[in-house]
């Protein structure tokens, strides 16, 4: 039956299929009283998609690729950060484009998979692919893992990596990052200077509670999901003497005293109104009006971070340091983070070797006679 939901601020029908108690398709209709034409838009909708189902006997007799996506999902929201899990609702979306819903999941063979990424990577790019290719494949294996019936084998793994055009990570130089800095006070150079002190990614500042600020013991408590296994774990960085400064300086200062979060929407527009005084989720278009308004080529949040391993290196701190202050459980990490940042020992390494030989000297060769 028909539901009245609400989207975009408006009350509409949204008819629906439920298979396994799970929904399997929805559409949205529009408003009007129940027993009104969207209304008996939506029945009839259901009514025949019902029908249509039906008549598939590989959506009752067979795993679907869409119970697989929806169990898979519903273990994946709880393990992994937001954005990881968006991304593989995004590779699961994609793939319902090319194949159907409906169709048994044993039907995704090796020329399928490829015939769909290969669209991928030309409709959107071969990173697009590749990323959709990782998730699909860790997706099939945890099918083949937990759930009774699944496949053997993994046809996604079984096709190739698409060739990706790498693009430069663009780091903002100290002095385009002081002006964005200069020109806000308050929360919003707070926030600016908490990124390039803790390193710390955007959830992490986002969700920052007071609790886990330290003031005596001078450190901070960031928590991550950016971790094998999807885990939420907790790490303990340095808290330095500035910011601490500023940070007691916000708890004296806050306009908000009753909340547990640092960093809470304070304006009052339109569209933000509804959002006051809890904590951020999205700042959109913030760093953008920040860095047109210094006159600077733009730059996002986990650019800092990219800064603050810049300055690290640049200041001669070894990658035990670094990878301690950017919370990388392994080594190897930081170093493949460093190189593409366009920072490795090789340039230093080629100077040492080769930059200090002194001026070259020409070496004079005998003439051979005209008689030889």
């Amino acid at each position: 039956m028909p539901a009245l939901c609400k989207r975009r601020g408006e009350l509409r029908w949204r008819g629906q299929v439920k298979l396994d108690k799970k929904v399997v398709a929805s559409k949205w209709f529009g408003t009007g009283p129940q027993g009104g034409p969207e209304y008996r838009k939506a029945v009839a909708w259901e009514e025949e998609k019902k029908r249509r189902m039906a008549t598939m006997p590989t959506a009752t007799t067979s795993l679907t690729l869409l119970n697989w996506a929806n169990r898979y999902l519903d273990y994946a929201k709880d393990r992994h950060a937001p954005i990881t899990y968006k991304e593989k609702v995004k590779a699961f979306q994609e793939l319902m484009r090319t194949a159907p819903s409906a169709s048994a999941v044993e039907t995704l063979t090796v020329p399928k998979v490829f015939q769909h990424l290969m669209v991928q990577a030309k409709q959107r790019s071969g990173s697009a692919a590749n990323k959709d290719r990782k998730n699909l494949a860790t997706a099939w294996n945890w099918g083949r893992k937990y759930l009774a019936g699944f496949p053997d084998g993994n046809p996604i793994l079984t096709v190739e990596k698409f060739p990706e055009v790498q693009k430069p990570r663009y780091v903002p130089p100290v002095e385009n990052f002081d002006k964005v800095l200069d020109s806000v006070d308050g929360q919003d150079r707070l926030m600016l200077m908490t990124f390039l002190f803790l390193a710390a990614r955007r959830g992490e500042v986002f969700k920052l509670k007071w609790s886990d600020v330290d003031f005596p013991n001078n450190r901070v408590r960031l928590w991550t999901r950016k971790r094998q296994g999807g885990n939420l774990e907790q790490d303990w960085v340095p808290l330095a003497a500035e910011l601490k400064a500023e940070l007691l300086h916000w708890w004296e200062d806050r306009p908000i005293k009753d909340t547990p979060y640092v960093f809470v929407c304070l304006e009052r527009t339109p569209f933000c109104v509804e959002h006051y005084g809890n904590p951020f989720r999205k700042r959109l278009q913030f760093m953008r009006r920040l860095c047109e308004r210094a006159g600077i080529p733009r730059f996002g949040f986990h650019a800092i971070r990219h800064l603050t391993a810049t300055i690290l290196y640049h200041r001669g701190y070894p990658v035990s340091v670094i990878q301690r202050i950017l919370r990388h459980k392994s080594p190897r990490t930081t170093e493949i983070y460093l190189r593409d940042l366009g920072l490795d020992a090789a340039k230093e390494a080629l100077e040492d070797a080769l930059g200090n030989r002194g001026p070259a000297k020409v070496m004079v060769l005998p003439r051979k006679s005209a008689e030889a």
